[in-house]
């Protein structure tokens, strides 16, 4: 690891305020589950013929006060250093860029004062990005104007403080993390981990909310893994794609679930889970629950699942719902 990349310090988390998950009645939703990370946020990014406003908002503005810069000022590229590891500073929309190296270029032959929109910056050296209550660090960011995307990579880890004191905060670990400055969107690739208080996700995608707490994570034709630490052991959920709403501790998981708990096991095509009330819904066609220890099978149309009392007990169908599917929807779903 570059010797001058920082990781945010955690702050401590006291006792969990917890919010109660009370929902609208929840219905069938189909989801699309979005295609490659950079793919799919330069197909939202990028426009034909961006409004002026939508323009000005990619354009990156560079300040090396107190460093040093070289190359051609006029044409590009221009190098600049800084002695200091965060002395640089470069600010597009509402994100901020720290490091102690960035270049700035632009199409050969075109003047960078009449290149915006089209120029291309680099930070190397130990990158620091903050954004509203985020804060991420990499060992290097490119960032595009034509597209607004600033790519992080290299050792890539996001903190997300929480929206209210005392909650638990987000830490993302993931081999690039992808911002995009017209949203407050953030796209995690390869490896990715989610700690968030006592659940950890894995998957190879996570598509980030920050305003909405929203996380959406895949892992392409694999399994996207979420578990949850317990004094009786841990607490599985496997999904072709998981969602969660970090505030409320709140999870939707959707294709082929498996919920593991101790000695019972779940399956159904959609599952909720409430942290906060420690109970998974299990919906299929049929959901099936086996209970090895009291030597049960329940096979019916949806199933409550107890962590807290590890018990499984059959819902009646015509009974509304706590749980919305609409809740967990991705913007512009």
């Amino acid at each position: 690891m570059d010797p001058q990349h920082r990781t945010p310090q955690r702050r401590p988390s006291g006792a969990s305020a917890r919010h109660r998950l009370r929902l609208p009645a929840w219905h069938a939703l189909a989801f699309v589950v979005a295609l490659a990370a950079a793919a799919a946020l330069a197909q939202e990014a990028e426009s034909t013929a961006l409004p002026d406003e939508a323009l000005e908002r990619r354009i990156i503005t560079i300040d090396s006060s107190g460093g040093t810069q070289r190359g051609n000022l006029r044409f590009g590229p221009i190098y600049y250093e800084h002695p200091d590891a965060e002395g640089i500073v470069a600010t597009v929309s509402t994100l901020t860029i720290r490091a102690p190296r960035a270049e700035l270029r632009g199409p050969d032959e075109v003047l960078l004062s009449q290149a915006q929109g089209r120029r291309r910056a680099d930070f190397d050296g130990g990158v620091v990005v903050t954004r509203g209550r985020l804060i991420a660090t990499g060992d290097s960011l490119a960032y595009d104007e034509a597209t607004g995307l600033g790519v992080l990579t290299g050792s890539a880890s996001v903190v997300i403080a929480p929206a209210t004191e005392g909650e638990d905060e987000v830490l993302i670990t993931a081999a690039t993390v992808t911002f995009d400055v017209d949203t407050d969107v953030s796209i995690s690739e390869g490896e990715v981990l989610l700690v968030n208080g006592d659940q950890t996700a894995e998957s190879e995608r996570l598509r980030f909310e920050e305003a909405r707490n929203l996380g959406q994570l895949t892992s392409g034709d694999g399994r996207t893994l979420v578990t949850r630490a317990g004094d009786d052991g841990p607490l599985t959920i496997e999904a072709r794609e998981i969602r969660v709403l970090t505030d409320l501790k709140a999870l939707y998981a959707n294709g082929a679930v498996e919920v593991v708990d101790g000695p019972i096991t779940s399956h159904g095509e959609i599952v909720f889970y409430d942290d906060d009330e420690e109970v998974a819904e299990v919906i299929g066609a049929p959901a099936v629950a086996v209970d090895e220890a009291a030597g049960v099978r329940l096979e019916t149309d949806r199933i409550r699942q107890d962590v807290r009392y590890r018990f499984v007990e059959a819902i009646d169908a015509t009974v509304p719902t706590s749980y919305s599917v609409e809740q967990f929807a991705l913007t512009g779903e």
